[in-house]
């Protein structure tokens, strides 16, 4: 099980959206985590696939590697 630096990045990082199948169509969606948990992104809502990828939490500050 992945651990994760605070309650909001658990949160937003294993979030899981009931009405979209892509979280890149979901505007809930706020943080991409790869299937390993080691890469992690803000995603870009503009009909794409884009993220800008993170290494620290933007709630917390912790470094994410």
């Amino acid at each position: 099980m992945k651990t994760y630096c605070c309650e909001d990045m658990k949160y937003h990082a294993s979030f899981k959206c009931n009405v979209h199948e892509n979280p890149f169509d979901c505007p809930d969606q706020l943080v991409y985590c790869d299937k390993d948990g080691r890469e992690f992104g803000i995603i870009i809502h503009d009909g794409g696939s884009s993220i800008i990828a993170i290494q620290y939490c933007p709630w917390c500050g912790s470094d994410l590697d």
